[in-house]
């Protein structure tokens, strides 16, 4: 996933910019202080470092937030932007996940902007098609804490990484846990199925709950 969360770390980027100056990319601005290209900068996450880019205004008076200046570490808000790749993440859920992120100082119209630059994304990628045979498949459970209706609400996104025969580590599939059953996991194996997956030769779990 560390391309995925590279990639929406800067689609977010491009949202504050974009309420920052008022207006977005394609349009006409609305006022001297326009888009300036970008700056790379190596962050820290829990899967090894990466370079983003972070968008530059020309008056330099745009201060980034989800990527602070001098902040190295990142790695905590990995699990948040991971999860908005959860099947079953409604519009809502991801907005909550940005507030989450950012903490409480966004208007409305940035969550908004954020959310609607990040949701192509995410759809594309839970869509992909998959690969026939898999050599090794693991599920696993990411947990993480939400506000829902004012209280913050511990929920698991459930993860399906694959070995490829070629040995490359690959994530399937992200799926909001909720209910978990027989017929959850049910809903899960044909997700997979329906994306082209024929054959796995080791399919593991930890324990988890309905799955047998």
């Amino acid at each position: 996933m560390l391309w995925e969360e590279k990639d929406q770390k800067e689609k977010m980027l491009m949202a504050e910019l974009d309420e920052h100056l008022d207006y977005e990319y394609g349009e006409k601005p609305l006022s001297l202080n326009t888009r300036n290209g970008y700056s790379s900068k190596r962050v820290k996450g829990s899967n090894g470092e990466v370079e983003i880019k972070i968008p530059r205004d020309r008056d330099g008076s745009f201060e980034p937030q989800i990527v602070k200046k001098h902040t190295k570490d990142i790695s905590n808000i990995e699990n948040p932007i991971i999860s908005m790749y959860g099947m079953g993440m409604t519009t809502r859920d991801i907005s909550a996940h940005i507030q989450e992120i950012y903490g409480f100082g966004l208007s409305e119209s940035t969550v908004s902007k954020i959310t609607n630059k990040v949701l192509p994304t995410i759809e594309e990628w839970l869509q992909r098609p998959l690969e026939k045979l898999y050599l090794f498949v693991f599920m696993d459970a990411i947990h993480y804490n939400v506000r829902d209706n004012g209280a913050v609400v511990k929920k698991a996104v459930y993860v399906v990484l694959a070995y490829t025969m070629d040995g490359l580590k690959k994530v399937l599939g992200m799926y909001v846990g909720e209910n978990e059953s027989s017929k959850y996991w049910l809903m899960v194996l044909n997700n997979l199925k329906n994306r082209d997956l024929e054959d796995v030769l080791i399919f593991a779990t930890d324990n988890l709950p309905g799955f047998s």
